[in-house]
């Protein structure tokens, strides 16, 4: 759709430029008597945007409660989930498609565009509106990764959709495709996953955050975020998107499998996964691209004495090709990519206290993993890549 800004802004960077964004100020649904609302600010200053999340996706109901708080203006959810593209076609190009069997697994996010027009700048507010009769948008990166933009179309097995313009990728929470609530549910994109909320002015956070704590079902753990506070403003928010993952490590074509695993493009296998042999655990089989870094922080862990803080008998391995706890409904899982690992698999049960000497996790942490202990539901056994650490 023409209008559409593409702001060349680095991919999913410090929210320095997403934060802007989410403190626009919102249209307000309800009447008021308060002046406008100054104008944009960032830093320490009021926060307009705030994000909830809870593991598992949002309980029902969690949306209509919160907007009727009176500390709150609007709030917009987004469900989230994963479609299987099978091909699609740039305007002028030859329709490209996937190996047979197989297709790639796209993070979409489904809206309604009614909602979530509040949180995006008024250029890209058209777009969302053409949401509601069908079409899709996609996000910059998605669009720099397929070679697509307006005009073109995707197809999810039998069912296919028109792109109708490219949008920054932090205004969608670093989704590749975004759709409305109708066409979200033709793909199988059902389950609510965040909350973006805007406290009405010169409400304090701690009062936001406190309705939308008592909105919720006793003891449902939740996170709330303001911009700037987390790598991506989104729900999963300590770890890499997919759309990241794919940009840093390749992207593959894959098929579900029983028992919650996948079967992926032995070719993408071939090219990106290596077994190598790494001090302490002995021999581990990750996206080649992490080893060194892994060999690094395993090397510092032998020079120092700890390696027998961890045992190489309850290794949990790296590379495994699955969905997240071998569930088709709750994603791709970041050991498919290989860029995953855990480690005293036993002392450090997922959801339980994490046990961990925390030694060994400043090390991995340098090295530019994250740690699972620290998330909020605990894993403890498992490290992840983040970012690359100059040297490693």
């Amino acid at each position: 759709m023409r209008g559409l800004r593409i702001v060349a802004a680095a991919v999913l960077g410090a929210l320095a430029g997403g934060a802007v964004t989410l403190a626009l100020p919102l249209e307000d649904p309800r009447p008021t008597v308060r002046p406008p609302p100054p104008a944009d600010v960032v830093g320490g200053a009021q926060i307009r945007t705030l994000l909830a999340w809870t593991p598992g996706g949002l309980p029902s109901g969690y949306a209509e409660a919160v907007r009727g708080l009176r500390a709150v203006r609007a709030a917009a959810e987004v469900r989230s989930g994963t479609a299987w593209l099978t091909g699609w076609r740039g305007v002028g190009l030859p329709a490209e498609t996937t190996p047979a069997g197989l297709a790639f697994p796209v993070e979409v996010a489904a809206v309604r565009p009614a909602s979530y027009r509040r949180f995006v700048p008024p250029a890209e507010r058209a777009a969302l509106e053409a949401l509601a009769d069908g079409g899709a948008l996609v996000s910059r990166g998605a669009a720099a990764l397929r070679g697509i933009g307006p005009g073109s179309r995707l197809r999810f097995g039998p069912f296919a959709v028109q792109v109708l313009g490219v949008v920054d990728d932090e205004l969608v929470g670093a989704h590749e495709v975004v759709v409305s609530f109708h066409t979200g549910a033709r793909l199988g994109i059902a389950r609510s996953r965040y909350l973006l909320v805007a406290p009405r002015p010169e409400t304090e956070r701690r009062v936001v955050e406190e309705g939308l704590r008592r909105s919720l079902p006793a003891g449902t753990r939740v996170r709330v975020r303001g911009p700037g506070e987390t790598p991506v403003f989104r729900h999963g928010d300590a770890v890499l998107p997919s759309l990241r993952l794919k940009e840093l490590f390749g992207e593959f074509a894959a098929a579900p499998l029983p028992g919650g695993m996948l079967r992926i493009d032995p070719r993408w296998v071939a090219r990106h996964i290596r077994t190598a042999s790494v001090p302490v655990l002995g021999r581990v089989t990750c996206h080649r691209a992490i080893v060194p870094a892994l060999r690094s922080a395993l090397r510092e862990l032998e020079r120092r004495g700890l390696d027998d803080l961890i045992d190489p008998g309850d290794y949990g391995g790296c590379y495994s090709p699955r969905f997240i706890a071998r569930s088709p409904g709750a994603g791709i899982s970041h050991h498919a990519w290989g860029i995953a690992f855990d480690v005293n698999v036993g002392q450090n049960p997922l959801g339980g206290e994490p046990r961990l000497d925390p030694r060994i996790v400043d090390v991995f942490e340098r090295r530019g993993f994250t740690w699972g202990g620290r998330w909020l539901v605990p894993d403890g056994m498992h490290f992840e890549f983040l970012r690359f650490v100059e040297g490693d």
